[in-house]
């Protein structure tokens, strides 16, 4: 494959056709993956596939739970290392994030 064939497209396919990960955790990863990044059209038709795979309903909500959960987690534990007064040498030191 030269650089101009390359797309996402082709390279999840080959990916996923190589993988010791089972059809259920492939579902289910990129379900994740999907819902943490945002993708609303992405999402919705993971969600499809995995129902028709064979995966609850049940064990689909628990895995948003899951990951609303984790984010939650992560989100709190970046917060409160940017309070910590140890770390302030690592502080921004340009104006991309600042609202001044």
């Amino acid at each position: 494959m030269n650089a101009n064939d390359f797309n996402t497209s082709t390279a999840l396919k080959q990916t996923t056709k190589d993988s010791s990960l089972s059809k259920r955790e492939l579902h289910l990863i990129g379900l994740a993956v999907t819902l943490t990044k945002g993708c609303e059209d992405c999402s919705r038709r993971r969600y499809t596939e995995a129902l028709q795979s064979g995966i609850s309903k049940k064990e689909l909500l628990d895995l948003t739970d899951f990951i609303a959960l984790t984010s939650a987690g992560v989100t709190i534990r970046k917060a409160l290392n940017s309070w910590n007064e140890d770390e302030n040498s690592k502080i921004c030191q340009d104006d991309i994030c600042s609202v001044n």
